[in-house]
């Protein structure tokens, strides 16, 4: 007789291992399996699992309080990792509102934009412009910005159709052009949005700097964000950085805006925000708008029970603060070429993949059924799936990034392990992978789903 599970499962009636500890780049189950975490589960655990210094900040904060009320006091946590993140955000965004999760980070950050253009006697300026195949949160401010018809579909009537503008995707370009002869349309189309929807009706543009989930590490070509931000300034359009996957040196710069000199006006946090150890996320914003409704309501129409609690605060400071000893932002920049010469030689041996991109240690993998023309296979076909499943089997742990193109196609995994990995396990992840792909390859072929055909 079998136990009952009560606990509701990501696919219900499926069967999942059961994890008893980790340590370091590795989780291990009940059973004895060792699985290395080439994913940081969900692009969270930057710092690894089982830090002794973090599990000694838990319990420190734990014997003093950890929970109070944001309206009815301040506490010290709260007080120090708002500070500490001033101090290493771009440009002015001074002000930080925590909250729990990467989606209560972005549809706070939208909540601020609306209401920034409010305090200025500008109500009608409240509409959210963002991408197709885009991820910004599961909870529906946030999914309406979303622009991932996989996750909008079955909520869709009660979404804003807020995605408006295409991806920089140059390997899957939208417009069926490329780079640098396109003229950046991706970018312009921007501009077009606005003036159809009209600029005095425009709050903000928010965007992942790298698209993650939605598209497995898309990097936009290098002067996209520049003319974003001209475009956006232009139509007076505020900028909002999606940074929950990509922030705290998970590419390889303290904030993934910082590798193009852009400055947002709103960044959503979450993720490796508290390294995985706590839930929490951040929504900060520059001195200008937080100025603006000091002047006026004085209040940010947001908020949640578990806000700026002083447990999670003091866990979030004890990761920044190992992350900064122990320079892990500069080890995920020092080993980008690594993985980047790795990844790529392996898609030189296995043709269903398609393209490589990344930066730092946040990579993708796409996978097509034909690399001359790039046609994807049908999402039917569960490539990613089977990819992720051999993974799991033969002890690597990779993430998804599913049904990027339309929601109908779309193949891709993120490689995104610890920060903390080191060479020799970056060599013993590649050879997981490769090993995982080299089977899933053989058996696509074997199916009759690769195609060696070539358009000219």
């Amino acid at each position: 007789m079998t136990n009952k599970s009560h606990l509701i499962k990501p696919l219900l009636g499926a069967s999942y291992p059961e994890v008893a500890y980790g340590k370091g780049i590795y989780l291990y189950d009940t059973e004895g399996n060792r699985y290395l975490d080439g994913a940081s589960g969900a692009v969270t655990a930057n710092i690894g699992h089982g830090v002794g210094e973090i599990v000694e900040a838990m319990k420190e904060q734990a014997e003093k309080i950890s929970f109070v009320y944001r309206s009815q006091f301040t506490n010290r946590p709260a007080e120090e990792l708002a500070e500490k993140l001033a101090q290493i955000a771009p440009g002015d965004l001074d002000y930080v509102f925590f909250v729990n999760s990467g989606s209560e980070a972005t549809e706070t950050a939208l909540k601020i934009a609306v209401q920034y253009w409010q305090e200025q006697g500008r109500p009608e300026k409240n509409r959210i412009i963002s991408r197709w195949t885009s991820y910004h949160g599961i909870t529906l401010g946030a999914l309406s910005m979303s622009g991932h018809v996989l996750r909008r579909n079955r909520f869709s009537s009660l979404l804003a159709d807020y995605p408006a503008v295409s991806p920089p995707y140059c390997y899957q370009c939208p417009f069926y052009d490329t780079f640098p002869t396109c003229g950046m349309k991706c970018a312009e189309e921007l501009e077009t949005a606005i003036q159809r929807i009209g600029p005095d009706k425009v709050a903000a543009f928010i965007f992942e700097p790298i698209i993650g989930a939605a598209g497995g590490a898309i990097v936009p070509p290098e002067p996209y964000y520049a003319r974003v931000k001209e475009i956006c300034d232009r139509y007076e359009v505020l900028l909002i950085a999606d940074e929950v996957m990509t922030g705290f040196g998970r590419t390889g710069a303290g904030f993934a805006m910082e590798h193009w000199g852009v400055q947002p006006d709103i960044m959503a946090l979450g993720k490796g925000l508290s390294g995985g150890y706590t839930p929490i996320g951040a929504t900060m914003a520059s001195e200008r708008i937080i100025k603006t409704i000091e002047s006026g309501s004085r209040v940010i129409m947001s908020g949640h029970t578990l806000s700026g609690n002083p447990q999670s605060a003091a866990v979030a400071s004890a990761v920044l603060s190992y992350m900064n000893i122990h320079q892990v932002t500069d080890r995920a920049a020092a080993f980008e070429p690594l993985v980047e010469q790795e990844l790529r030689q392996i898609a030189s041996r296995y043709p269903v993949i398609g393209d490589v991109r990344g930066k730092g240690l946040l990579w993708g993998l796409e996978f097509v059924s034909n690399p001359d023309t790039k046609e994807c296979f049908p999402i039917q076909t569960f490539v990613t799936e089977r990819i992720i499943k051999k993974c799991f089997e033969k002890g690597l742990i990779v993430y998804p990034a599913i049904g990027g193109i339309n929601g109908t196609s779309g193949d891709a995994i993120i490689v995104a392990p610890p920060l903390t990995i080191n060479k020799e396990e970056i060599k013993l992840l590649m050879t997981i992978l490769e090993e995982a792909i080299a089977e899933i390859s053989h058996d696509l072929d074997h199916d009759g789903l690769l195609q060696h055909r070539s358009i000219s």
